[in-house]
This record gives structure tokens, C-alpha cells and sequence, in this order.
């Protein structure tokens, strides 16, 4: 196997790991909450908390990735982190030492979500083809994996279930972190020839921005799905318990297969016609999810809507290396952030928006939000004069 094979291997891996702890932490919030005894409004806090303390990693990140070893050593660093972490939010003696583990993992979470996307941007340009969509295809069989492990049933076990499923996240976590610090991309952003060439000096900041809208969408949107489909499934559409949550499922199933499948169309037919598409596709679903008259016609909507929708972030972060080659690291990093906001969006504002009108209102932000990004598709063409995906690779560094 060659060192770019190996590092792809790597960054898959790191890509899974981290989509199997962030879903096993998601599926067993109510776990946690019956093990500390409080309640939703103070669990929602802590998440906001993770949240804040991720846009901190991903800058803790951007600084490590600027140090000889590249984004591969912050990389390992917060999967390691992630392995320490959430176990110790399940095993904390009390709900404020709980806290203070929640906050950690959010720091852990923004180094890795900031490193992975420079490790495959690295990844794919060293290939010379597109390959993010793999990577983010990695995350979703992670995340599925998690989810599935949630769902054994853990009362006939001798510890608590929530204990020994979070104790899970250990050699997931140092596997991963050890393949990465083995044979991940040891490259980094060029480094600036004067005082004056302040790295991202040359970056066209305006086309960022661009691509920072389409990843607030997404996340806005692909938060909101997984953390509300089954309450308007419930409530508004009278669907039994069991029922309910096939929402969430359909949709998460449906963007494993588009990532799948997605860097194959990327070659054949490019970013924006892809990104455009995608996102009709993504508006479709949720045009039937709004109007459903029945759970079966919103589950297919939230099908529908992940098939498309599940290729818009990999695209955001395989457009920044077309943008800025030479300090992609740097751009991968402020990209990150605007995760964050698109997350707090999607866990917020959509519940607000039910509470005061219906879930079903609620949802046509999801559809506003996919339009905009079909509005916004040209921004992936990449920078002027750039005709492929990739450019020369980046620095490489001595082992």
C-alpha cells in the first residue's frame, strides 16, 4: 500500500471514530440525564457548551496544523482527547465534574472536525481526484454504527449501559488516533516569505464567505433533521413511538449512499452542477415533508432530502482546497466554525419555530435553507482560472 492509500486509510478512520463518538454521545443524552438526574433545559446547556468549546478547538487546531507536524498531529490529539473524554462523562462522580468533561470534549471535537477536513483536503489533492465525499461517507458509518450499539438492549449488564457503551469510544478513539499519527499527511500551509505575507493574506475571502453560508445551511439543516424529525413525526403527525425515529434513520441512511457515490459525480459532472442538484434534490424532500398527510410520506421526504443534502458539506471543505492551495489548513479552520453556528441554528431556532406555530412550519426552514443553497451552487466553481479540483500538493515535511 502506498503512504497516500495509507493516509487515506487514516483519515477515513479518523473521519469514522469521530461520527461514532459524536452519534454514541447524541443517542445517549437521556442516559446521561437519568444518570445526573437533570433536566432538559441543563442537558441543552451542556450541548450549547460543547459547542462554544468546539469553535475553540478548531482554533487550537489551525495552531497546531501550523507547526511542523502539520494538521495530522492535531488531528491524533483530538481523537485521543475524544477517547479520554467521553467516557469520562459517563463515569464522572458528579454532574459538575460531567460538565467540565462535556467541555473538554467540545474542545476535542473542534480540533478533530477542523483537522480531519485539512487531512483529507491534503488527502485528495495528493490523489489528484475527489475524495471528500468518501471521507464524510466514513463519518455516516460511523455515526450509524453508534446508533446501533445504542440500540442493544444494555439491562441485563452488570455495570450501567450508558458506562459501558461510552467505555466503547476508547480503542475506536486510539485506533484511530494512532493510524493517523502513523501515516497520516505530515504537510502544512506555506509559510509566509516575509513579515508583511501574513499566511491567508492572498486568500479570496469573499468566495469563503460563500461557502461559509452553504455550510450554516447544511448543518442549520442536518441538525435540525436528526434532532427533530421524530418529534413532528410524533406530534404533529400522530406516529407511533416505534415509527417516529425512521425519520432520522431514512434520512442518515440516505446520505451514507450519496456519499458514496458522490466523488464519482463530482468527476463526471463537477462541484456546482453536483452542489446545485443536490440541493434541489435536498428542497424536494422537504416540500414533501412539509405538506406529508401521513408519517410514511415525511419518512420518504426525509429520504429524499438526505440523498441530495448529504454532499453539501464535503463539497464546502473540497472547494476551500481549490481556493487556497497554499493555506488550505488556515481557511479549513475558519471554514469550521461556521459548523457551529449552522448546528446551534438547526438545535434552536427550528424548535422555536415549532413551539410557536407547528413542527410542520417549523420544517419549511430546512426547504428555505436547502434553495439557498441551490442559489449559492456557483460559489463551488472554485477559484478564477482554476479548471480542476486539486492542485500541486502541499509541503510534505520529513517523517
Amino acid at each position: 500500500m502506498t503512504p497516500d492509500a495509507r493516509a487515506r486509510v487514516a483519515t477515513s478512520g479518523a473521519f469514522a471514530a469521530q461520527g461514532f463518538g459524536l452519534m454514541l454521545l447524541l443517542t445517549n443524552l437521556g442516559s446521561v440525564q437519568d444518570r445526573y438526574g437533570v433536566d432538559d433545559d441543563t442537558i441543552s446547556y451542556a450541548i450549547l457548551g460543547v459547542l462554544l468549546a468546539a469553535a475553540l478547538g478548531t482554533g487550537i487546531a489551525d495552531r497546531i496544523a501550523r507547526s511542523s507536524g502539520g494538521s495530522r498531529v492535531a488531528l491524533a490529539a483530538g481523537l485521543a482527547l475524544i477517547g479520554v473524554f467521553i467516557p469520562l462523562i459517563a463515569v464522572a462522580p458528579s454532574f459538575v465534574t460531567a460538565v467540565a468533561a462535556f467541555a473538554l470534549y467540545g474542545v476535542a471535537l473542534g480540533m478533530v472536525d477542523a483537522a480531519s477536513n485539512m487531512q483529507a483536503v491534503a488527502v485528495q489533492r495528493a490523489y489528484g481526484r475527489p475524495l471528500l465525499s468518501s471521507f464524510y461517507a466514513a463519518w455516516s458509518v460511523g455515526g450509524i454504527a453508534a446508533a446501533l450499539l445504542s440500540a442493544l438492549d444494555g439491562d441485563r449488564l452488570a455495570v450501567e449501559p450508558v458506562t459501558l457503551l461510552f467505555l466503547a469510544a476508547i480503542p475506536v478513539a486510539f485506533v484511530a488516533a494512532f493510524l493517523v499519527l502513523r501515516h497520516g499527511r505530515r504537510s502544512h500551509d506555506v509559510a509566509p516569505v516575509s513579515a508583511e505575507d501574513k499566511p491567508g493574506k492572498h486568500v479570496p475571502w469573499a468566495a469563503v464567505g460563500v461557502l461559509a453560508i452553504a455550510v450554516v445551511a447544511y448543518f442549520a439543516i442536518d441538525n435540525g433533521t436528526q434532532s427533530w424529525s421524530t418529534t413532528y413525526l410524533e406530534k404533529t403527525l400522530d406516529a407511533s413511538s416505534s415509527v417516529a425515529p425512521l425519520g432520522a434513520a431514512a434520512y442518515l441512511a440516505t446520505t451514507l449512499a450519496s456519499r458514496l457515490v458522490g466523488d464519482a459525480w463530482v468527476r463526471r459532472w463537477g462541484r456546482v452542477r453536483v452542489v446545485r442538484t443536490a440541493s434541489l434534490i435536498g428542497a424536494a424532500g422537504f416540500v414533501l415533508v412539509v405538506a406529508a398527510p401521513a408519517p410514511f410520506v415525511a419518512i420518504l421526504g426525509f429520504a429524499v432530502a438526505g440523498a441530495g443534502l448529504g454532499l453539501v458539506a464535503p463539497l464546502c471543505f473540497a472547494t476551500v482546497g481549490v481556493l487556497a492551495p497554499d493555506h488550505a489548513d488556515a481557511v479549513v479552520a475558519r471554514l469550521n466554525v461556521f459548523n457551529y453556528v449552522g448546528t446551534l441554528l438547526g438545535a434552536v431556532l427550528l424548535p422555536l419555530i415549532g413551539t410557536a406555530t407547528s413542527y410542520r412550519v417549523a420544517f419549511a426552514l430546512p426547504l428555505v435553507l436547502a434553495l439557498l443553497v441551490a442559489v449559492i451552487a456557483g460559489g463551488f466553481a472554485g477559484r478564477p482560472g482554476v479548471s480542476r479540483d486539486v492542485s500541486a500538493p502541499r509541503t510534505e515535511v520529513p517523517a
